[in-house]
């Protein structure tokens, strides 16, 4: 497959890029090398094998969720160390 310099500049002001001379031939040769790719897996025989998203199975390791008890604030804020009674205190950034 080859892909011209035309087809190149076409693409670039789709999106809405301004390629010089040199990167629009660089970049016409990248894209032939990645459609070139694209055609041999295109080519490859995948009649009967299911698509998948990971190479390995993949399984949900997230526990379940319970539920429990929660700190009350009295006890959240002991944790901290500058509390004003109802709330951490923090330096001021401004």
């Amino acid at each position: 497959m080859k892909i011209t310099p035309e087809e190149t500049e076409h693409v670039a002001r789709l999106a809405h890029l301004d390629l010089s001379a040199v990167e629009v031939h660089a970049m016409t040769e990248q894209l032939d090398r990645i459609l070139s790719y694209v055609a041999k897996l295109n080519a490859l025989e995948t009649e009967g094998v299911q698509p998948t998203t990971h190479a390995l199975a993949i399984h949900n390791a997230f526990r379940a969720d319970e539920v429990h008890s929660s700190l009350t604030q009295a006890e959240a804020l002991a944790n901290g160390p500058q509390q004003n009674g109802e709330a951490f205190v923090v330096p001021r950034i401004i």
